[in-house]
């Protein structure tokens, strides 16, 4: 059984209304929550490639990517969890943990059901509330994993028109 479906969470899933990324994220982290990412996606069978500015290489421990001097090339680490649905993540802090997916890639009961197993496996391999919330806009989210609950919930109110 599905966590969301599509006709609940259309909306959310719409690139006009909340921008196609929308922000997705992790507070009150630490270097071991990245590090923990980090080991999800070794493992997970998921296809990655991590990359410093455009050079791809391999996936170095949270600490080192994490103590990168300001001003350093920036990095990114690109999962896809399924052949064509890219998500980035960007560690540049430890106090978050923050990835962009497209909606555009997301669309239907499909989408819904890959990014609510990304956001659980995610939620699930570090014990916390993962959110998304439309792009640029930190204060509302709509959705996310709940540990408590073990699932995907709504956040708002889905009808946001």
């Amino acid at each position: 059984m599905p966590d969301l479906y599509w006709d609940d969470v259309a909306d959310f899933f719409d690139p006009d209304l909340m921008g196609a990324l929308p922000d997705v994220w992790v507070e009150g982290t630490t270097v071991e929550d990245w590090q923990a990412v980090f080991d999800l996606v070794r493992s997970s069978g998921w296809a990655w490639e991590y990359r410093e500015g455009d050079v791809p290489g391999p996936l170095p421990p949270a600490a080192q990517v994490l103590a990168r001097p300001a001003g350093a090339v920036t990095v990114d680490l690109r999962v896809r969890p399924v052949p064509d649905v890219l998500v980035i993540f960007r560690p540049g802090s430890d106090d978050g943990i923050d990835f962009d997916v497209d909606l555009r890639e997301l669309q239907g009961q499909r989408g819904v059901d890959v990014l609510c197993r990304f956001l659980a496996a995610v939620g699930r391999g570090l014990g916390r509330q993962v959110v998304m919330t439309a792009e640029g806009d930190h204060g509302h989210p709509v959705l996310g994993f709940d540990p408590a609950a073990d699932r995907v919930v709504l956040m708002a109110d889905p009808r946001l028109g």
